[in-house]
């Protein structure tokens, strides 16, 4: 399957959300009786939804929150709040930035070296607010953060980067053994991210817990525009998926998969989750609540890269609380508020009673709603002879 764009090369065509629509089932669930708790290392949560790893959208009082609300918030432990004992300073700074001066303040700001004891005091924030403790980590530090988050109690340990393989060659530090790590501990370990069949089924087969999957869909991500590197997230989402469903085959055991960026309104996330995802990890629409660190702006965890940076500071606003962005009322139509009502007045629509059968439903291509916009337009002035 491809196309060619020269002389002895294909390329494969692979689809976005915008691409895509959801066919309705042949039955139809009342939406208040449709299951849409999912599972992650033995537990279960009502939320399929996760605030992402991102200074601007996540800190103790976010995650305890949201964890109040039945949904997951991760903490980066690569951000503000573990280099800084008072984080809120340095965010006014960054919300108070211009933004010609915004990325190059970030990177300053993030030289600040990581304090080893404020991690501990993280996570135990959260655990004594009530919530499940999720933190984050680069592959580089994860063996030495894992150790002093486990001892605070940590709950689920996530691993991520750029992009995550099961080997990665370096001379100039040691590498990450993932089935080293998952071996020696009961905590949870997910890892991301990546986008491919076999990327994805050589991680499962390492002993993780769960899979991130998404690599520059975000809206504060410019890894595609600075790295060329990318694959639109439903195709990512089916690849990964189908890895999922032919290693729990192989060995019965069943590893979710996270969608990681790209969505912001509630029928990006129902397609996610139609289209093979468990959970899905969402970072600008939280970034939008009044409970949010970022003082209505979002930044990529990329961002802050010394030479390199692969994310902006974007402004997406203040537009609702927490709980009107996950459960209305909406006061806004836009689709980025009742994100858990959508869910699951989609699935009753397409006649799941919860995520598993979701998974099933019929997907099609389709043009972009605004694309039949304009052919509407079109027929109109066709009609009305202009």
């Amino acid at each position: 399957m491809g196309e060619w764009i020269g002389i002895g090369r294909k390329a494969r065509r692979c689809y976005g959300f915008d691409e895509i629509a959801l066919v309705p089932g042949e039955v139809t669930v009342n939406p208040n009786e449709v299951d849409s708790s999912w599972e992650l290392g033995g537990k279960r949560f009502e939320v399929p939804i996760i605030a992402a790893a991102m200074d601007g959208v996540v800190d103790c009082a976010f995650a305890v929150k949201m964890g109040k609300f039945g949904g997951l918030a991760v903490l980066n432990l690569e951000g503000v709040q573990t280099r800084y004992e008072k984080p809120d300073v340095v965010l006014d700074e960054i919300a108070k930035a211009t933004v010609e001066k915004a990325t190059k303040l970030v990177q300053e700001l993030y030289v600040e070296p990581i304090k080893e004891e404020l991690i501990a005091k993280r996570v135990e924030e959260i655990k004594k607010g009530g919530a499940p403790a999720i933190v984050s980590s680069i592959p580089q530090r994860a063996e030495k953060f894992f150790e002093i988050a486990s001892a605070a109690g940590v709950d689920i340990f996530i691993v991520q980067s750029t992009v995550s393989t099961v080997k990665h060659v370096s001379k100039e530090y040691k590498t990450l053994d993932f089935e080293k790590l998952c071996k020696k501990t009961k905590v949870p370990i997910v890892v991301g991210n990546t986008v491919s069949y076999k990327t994805a089924l050589g991680l499962m087969e390492t002993g993780i817990a769960g899979l991130l999957v998404g690599i520059g869909p975000g809206a504060a991500c410019t890894t595609r525009g600075v790295l060329g590197i990318g694959v639109p997230q439903v195709t990512s989402i089916v690849d990964c998926s189908a890895a999922r469903d032919f290693y729990f085959k192989q060995h019965a055991r069943y590893v979710p998969i996270i969608a990681d960026g790209g969505m912001s309104v509630g029928g990006d996330i129902c397609k996610a989750i139609a289209c093979g995802a468990d959970a899905v990890m969402v970072g600008s629409a939280f970034a939008k609540a009044k409970e949010a660190p970022g003082r209505g702006f979002h930044w990529g965890m990329a961002t802050p890269h010394a030479n390199l940076p692969r994310g902006t500071r974007i402004h997406v606003g203040t537009t609702g609380s927490l709980e009107q962005i996950l459960y209305g009322p909406a006061q806004l139509d836009d689709g980025s508020q009742n994100l858990v009502g959508a869910l699951r007045t989609s699935m009753g629509n397409l006649g799941a009673k919860n995520i598993r059968e979701m998974q099933l439903t019929e997907v099609i291509i389709a043009p972009a709603i605004q694309t039949e916009g304009k052919i509407f337009q079109k027929a109109q002035r066709v009609g009305m002879g202009k």
